[in-house]
């Protein structure tokens, strides 16, 4: 397991990714979580600030009426995206490689070499 930033993706990169979670470990793991719209643009959706804890001796969170925000970035590299749950046990599990330049899909491919998650 361990840390992974998680993709929502409205772009069609081919069975079993469209409008799927997708995860990545070739981001920051930072857990940020991300959009790619379905012109191939990648976003960056932040949540920071939209809820605050209570210490009401329960743990509660409440909602500060804040939105969260969401950025373009500029990333220009390659990573591997795979679904968040694959649950065809008959099926490998699918993995794409994606390259990004300047925040704009650039490149799709199969990802060709198979390790473990």
């Amino acid at each position: 397991m361990g840390m992974f930033d998680t993709i929502r993706c409205s772009y069609d990169l081919g069975s079993g990714f469209w409008h799927k979670e997708l995860q990545t470990k070739d981001l920051w793991c930072e857990c940020d979580e991300y959009w790619l719209a379905p012109n191939g643009q990648l976003f960056q959706i932040d949540y920071s600030g939209t809820q605050a804890f209570v210490n009401d001796g329960k743990g509660a969170w409440t909602k500060t009426g804040v939105h969260g925000r969401v950025r373009s970035t500029n990333i220009t590299r390659q990573i591997e995206v795979y679904p968040t749950r694959w649950d065809c046990q008959y099926a490998p599990y699918p993995r794409r490689v994606i390259t990004f330049v300047e925040g704009q899909l650039f490149l799709i491919e199969p990802c060709l070499e198979h390790k473990l998650l």
